[in-house]
């Protein structure tokens, strides 16, 4: 069996005709028939109903349809991807969704720079499930989305949990607070959720959230981008659910509260190839895991500094022990 009775069997099954299939593929219809045939012989058992009008799929062909085009694209991915490791002029394009700009990404990009001056490194702003399909297609190297997707070509890494806030209009009730909210408090005025499309997005994830805890927003407004949403928060439009990274956004007009319930996260997850181990992907992986480091580095030393204030204590850390 070769990929070509692959591609043969799928163009005859797409079309439910072999004349159609045979000018789709720019051969005789003959061959076409022959190379089915044999492809027949080889597995012992038929594909198509002979008899039927349009041509049909028999149960074993279905099933055979499925496995054949999971080859086909696999077998164009590892070729995409070969090209790519052994072209001269290296480039690496990273898929993102908008939220994680605002986080480690920025660093995460100058580093891998850094290390490899001779990639041209492009970032495409994608949906988590734009970013599936342009792996497979072979548009984009990487991407770094919130929703966890189920494909059998992709592998799926969560790098971290990151905590969401509650974006809230200076002067709102809720703002006066001064503490964490809850989402029953959150649900009592508007809720403005991202991206409208495609889906399952952002938007799904927020919503689930209040439905997991038996509540409902009195009214929800969609929008496209995370930039829209604050802006019609900071004019007093409702109230939005967004990771911690972005709190630096309008902070003259926007108030972030922490959420009283636990577990109010969202995953930052690396979508890849399944098989791709190449040296660029695998360098980025390292390069997460020390800014991950460095991170948690900075807020101990933070925390540390902290507790020398509060206790008027100078020096050497050590010295709280």
């Amino acid at each position: 069996m070769e990929l070509r009775h692959l591609r043969y069997f799928v163009a005859v099954a797409d079309e439910q005709n072999f004349t159609r299939a045979a000018e789709k593929l720019h051969i005789s219809q003959p061959p076409l028939s022959r190379q089915i045939q044999d492809l027949e012989d080889e597995l012992g058992l038929p594909l198509f109903e002979r008899g039927s009008r349009p041509l049909k799929l028999t149960e074993a062909g279905r099933f055979f349809y499925t496995h054949a085009t999971r080859m086909l694209e696999q077998a164009r991915e590892a070729i995409q991807t070969t090209r790519r490791v052994a072209h001269a002029d290296k480039r690496l394009v990273i898929g993102f969704v908008s939220s994680t700009i605002y986080g480690a990404l920025p660093r995460l990009v100058r580093l891998f720079r850094a290390e490899r001056p001779g990639t041209e490194v492009s970032l495409v702003e994608m949906s988590t499930v734009d970013q599936i399909d342009a792996l497979k297609a072979g548009r984009i190297d990487v991407g770094y989305g919130r929703i966890r997707l189920e494909d059998p070509a992709i592998k799926r890494e969560v790098l971290r949990e990151e905590q969401l806030v509650l974006a809230i209009p200076c002067g709102h009730e809720l703002a006066k607070i001064g503490e964490p909210v809850s989402l029953a408090q959150a649900a009592r005025f508007p809720n403005l959720v991202y991206p409208r499309k495609p889906r399952p997005s952002f938007a799904d994830h927020v919503l689930s959230m209040f439905r997991d805890r038996g509540v409902e927003p009195v009214a929800v407004h969609e929008v496209q981008e995370i930039q829209t949403a604050l802006g019609l928060v900071a004019s007093g439009m409702g109230l939005c659910v967004v990771p911690t990274g972005v709190q630096r956004l309008r902070p003259d007009e926007v108030i972030y509260r922490p959420f009283s319930e636990p577990g109010m996260v969202s995953p930052i997850i690396m979508n890849t190839r399944l098989h791709d181990q190449s040296d660029d992907i695998l360098l980025l992986r390292r390069l997460i895991d020390d800014i991950y480091r460095a991170q948690a580095e900075e807020r101990r030393r933070a925390e540390e500094l902290a507790l020398q204030a509060r206790l008027g204590i100078e020096g050497d850390p050590a010295a709280l022990i």
